[in-house]
């Protein structure tokens, strides 16, 4: 089975085009390469399902072999992989119901039509020994905005509380936000099924529509993670992202491996 490794600011994902054979990815096999120790290691797994005119439709899985409904960053990838396999500046990557717009500006960057973003009225949580003040938003995935330092031992310690909280039966996304300036969030990412990440596209739109819909930031908002820079559009409900997506490397997994999770 063939993959290649890309990352966008950090954020990683091991890319998996099925129509070159291997068979169907699942959650075991997904554990096992996202391991950095025992695997090829990666912050999820892209699995390319088909590709009709300039769509691709894929299916997103974390690390813990769960499946994901959305990622930025994995369809920016996406976005980037299927632009230069198409040799077009503009694609589409479908993720489920969501169909996310692609278009590729220059070298590494990619614009993408992310689609709507709803944000909810804020709710307190009960923690274990301690009350916290959420924004709920859902970019087609859910979120949980904190308006609080994001240092990183704090997004380390309130993100899986946060994202195991009876609140959100099916876990959270987690995003510790601060205000720099009028179009400036700095932000810390705890991911759903991944923990600490240096960068997450949904995760900065979710900041960014919750800083506008507040009154904390205006668009466009420019969203500093722990891997650099992203740019995030609100546009009414809608968010448009830019970022970059680059290749790392690409390989095979080994006989070897395959066979000691039985495929």
């Amino acid at each position: 089975m063939r993959f290649s490794k890309w990352h966008g600011l950090g954020n990683e994902y091991l890319l998996v085009d099925r129509r070159e054979g291997g068979g169907a990815i699942g959650e075991e096999l997904v554990r096992r390469i996202c391991d950095p120790h025992v695997g090829v290691g990666s912050d999820g797994v892209l699995e390319i399902l088909t590709v009709e005119g300039r769509r691709a439709e894929i299916a997103i899985w974390n690390p813990d072999g769960s499946r994901a409904e959305l990622s930025g960053t994995g369809t920016r990838i996406v976005g980037r992989w299927l632009a230069r396999q198409l040799s077009l500046d503009a694609v589409e990557v479908a993720v489920g119901e969501r169909v996310v717009g692609a278009r590729v500006l220059g070298e590494l960057m990619v614009e993408q039509d992310m689609g709507k973003v709803e944000v909810g009225e804020k709710e307190l949580l009960e923690l274990k020994s301690e009350s916290v003040e959420v924004i709920p938003v859902s970019v087609g995935n859910p979120h949980a905005v904190v308006q609080q330092d994001p240092d990183p031992a704090e997004v380390a310690r309130l993100g899986p509380l946060i994202e195991h909280h009876d609140r959100f039966p099916e876990r959270t996304n987690v995003q510790l936000v601060r205000v720099e300036g009028t179009q400036e969030l700095a932000v810390g990412v705890w991911e759903r099924g991944v923990g600490l990440t240096a960068s997450s596209g949904t995760s900065a739109c979710a900041a960014a529509a919750a800083g506008c819909a507040r009154g904390w930031v205006e668009s466009p908002v420019s969203v500093s993670l722990p891997g650099g820079v992203l740019l995030v559009s609100i546009d009414g409900a809608a968010a448009t992202l830019t970022g970059p997506a680059q290749e790392i490397c690409r390989g095979e997994l080994s006989a070897e491996l395959l066979a000691d999770i039985g495929r």
